[in-house]
Order: C-alpha cells, then structure tokens, then sequence
C-alpha cells in the first residue's frame, strides 16, 4: 500500500513516528513528514508557522506544494492528513474533487469546537474516516460513523507517571518550539531564574535546533542547563514554567506542576479572541470543565505574563491536589491512539 501523508508540525511527526510502528512493514509513506521517517517528497519539519500575519507570507509556497501533494495522490492508496487544517483541509476538497474513490483519513482534526465550527461540515464532506484525540470531539458532528475517539497519542508516548511529588530541585523550562513564543517567553523566564536561586533550571529546547540558531533566537541562556529530552525533563522537575500547546498537556498527564504562559503577537491574539470563545486555552483545563470540573492549573495570558504572576503560582500551587488530577486525567483520556488509527488505515 502507498499511503499519502501530510504532516506538517513537529508534533505531528512525533504522532506519526509512534503509527508507523503499528503499520505493516509493506505500507509505503509518501509526500510531507520527517525526513527521519522515510523518504519524504518534502521534510518540512523546520516550517513553523505561528499565527495568521506570519501564514499570510508564505501563501505562494503552499499553493505550490498542494499542487504537487494532488499530483502525488494519484499514484497512492489512501491518504492520511495530520493536524495543519489550513493546508490540509484544502488540500483534502482537492483530492476528493479529483480522485472521489480515494479514501482520506484525518487523524488530529481541527479544533472546530474551538472556533470555525464550519469545517466539520468540509471534514465530513471531503474525509472519509476522522480520527478524534479528544474524549468529547464527536458531540460536534452530525455523522457519527465517520469520527471514531481512537484515544490521545501522548498516552503512547509518554511512558513514565508521576505517583508521588518528590523534591528534585529542578525547574523545567519551555519557552516554545516556534521563534516568536521563544523570543517573548525567554525575558521573562531569564529573570524566574534569578529570582529562585535555589534550583536547577533546565531549558528545554527541540532537538532539531542547531547551536547557532539556540544561540540567536534564545539570547542569554547561560543560566540554564540544556535539555533536549522533554518527557524526561518533565518527569525529573518538581515544577514548570510552560508556553501554551503540547507541552502544557505532557505536564499535566506525566504530573509535574506547572503554570501555563502565552504571548502572542497583539493581531494574532486580538483576532484569536474575538472568534474562540473558550474560557481557557490549555488542553488540560478545557478537559476539565467538559468533566465539570475546577482547572488543573493557572493560565496567565499577554500582559499578565509577568516574573510576579508566575512566581506566586509557583509558591502557592496546591501540587498535592494537582497530581491527584493528573490521575483523573489519564482515566479521562483512556488509552493511546497509534494501534487504533493503524487500525483504521489498514482496513
């Protein structure tokens, strides 16, 4: 089987690398992924995009690449498009106009009960079978055969748990994989560090950063230990300074306490707002209230991303009722979801 693959992010490819070790050995990958995966047409797993002004500038490019990702269906089975709706969707209206047998599978879907609530309309006309990481994701959709929970990816990757808070005089620090979280998280995390003079800090970088790049886009990091190991840092903090996505969820499933921070670009965040109307922006806590439940931890957003906020939350949080809702939450997420989605793709 040759199987069309789009993933675009970095976390993406970390979700892919833990499928294909439940796919058969004779499925084929083609089109966009880690080059570390196989023989992509394109690795573009240095691409991160953050936010709407910076997508605008590489509009040009991306009507290229799904001309050329159309052209590559043809010759494969099935495709498989992960998370990037903005590329993905278009490219999945596309491929189903063209060849209307060919089976699409969507596995990371679109935060459509976040915001543009339309596009389930588009993954239910243009996907075959959607893969949902989220307990509560198929309420939003009218056909229910089509979207499967298949269980969340990070219970396949994250392998060790928290089951006792222990003193390890550590603080993790994670400012982001994109250059604009990194260049507005790093001042404020630079003076955390002075201020709690009694601990380790460890900065946790992507592993596909190159010294160089480290050194121009983080600025002074001469007061942190490097890391570039996240699930094991986490394990190892007693506490986390953490910028909003993946990570913020890895901490609450592997149990490190931690306070969740964002700053983004003042149009990306005024546009963000004026069409997500969520009280909060971290996984963790949006799980939460759909169990009608507290938040599991404190988010500070924009202006309020400040050396006091976070300080205070580092010395007030009740961490003992923190991990008790670590647990609930892996009870809540159930199990992994690379076997189902292989699975799904091989039948």
């Amino acid at each position: 089987m040759k199987l069309l693959v789009c993933a675009m992010e970095t976390s993406s490819n970390i979700h892919l690398k833990e499928l294909i070790k439940h796919l058969n050995k004779d499925i084929q990958l083609v089109g966009v992924f880690d080059k570390e995966l196989g023989t992509p047409a394109y690795d573009l797993t240095k691409l991160a995009i953050m936010g709407f002004v910076d997508a605008l500038k590489k509009l040009r490019f991306f009507f290229q690449l799904r001309d050329e990702m159309l052209k590559l269906a043809k010759e494969c089975d099935k495709v498989l498009l992960m998370d990037s709706s903005g590329f993905n969707l278009p490219l999945a209206k596309k491929i189903k106009e063209t060849y209307p047998e060919k089976e699409i599978i969507y596995y990371i879907l679109p935060q459509a009960w976040a915001w543009k609530k339309k596009r389930v309309l588009k993954l239910e006309k243009y996907c075959d079978k959607l893969c949902s990481i989220l307990p509560f994701e198929s309420e939003i959709y009218n056909d229910k055969n089509k979207i499967t929970y298949v269980g969340h990816p990070l219970l396949d990757e994250i392998k060790e748990y928290k089951t006792t808070l222990e003193k390890s005089d550590k603080i993790v620090y994670m400012p982001g994989s994109r250059k604009t979280e990194i260049i507005n998280h790093m001042p404020v995390f630079r003076e955390l560090s002075k201020k709690i003079t009694d601990k380790k800090h460890i900065l946790v970088v992507p592993s596909k950063f190159e010294e160089e790049y480290i050194k121009k886009i983080y600025g002074d990091i001469s007061n942190f230990e490097i890391s570039k190991d996240a699930h094991k840092s986490l394990k190892e903090a007693e506490f986390g300074f953490i910028c909003s996505g993946t990570a913020t969820l890895e901490a609450a499933i592997i149990g490190t306490p931690f306070v969740l921070s964002y700053i983004a670009k003042k149009l990306d965040y005024f546009i963000g707002r004026k069409f997500v109307k969520l009280p909060y922006i971290g996984l963790a806590n949006i799980f939460f209230e759909k169990m009608g439940k507290k938040a599991i931890h404190k988010e500070f957003l924009q202006e309020d991303v400040t050396v006091e906020n976070l300080l205070t939350e580092y010395n007030n949080m009740n961490r003992e009722n923190y991990l008790k809702n670590s647990q609930i939450l892996r009870e809540y997420l159930k199990n992994g979801s690379s076997e189902n989605v292989a699975e799904i793709i091989q039948n």
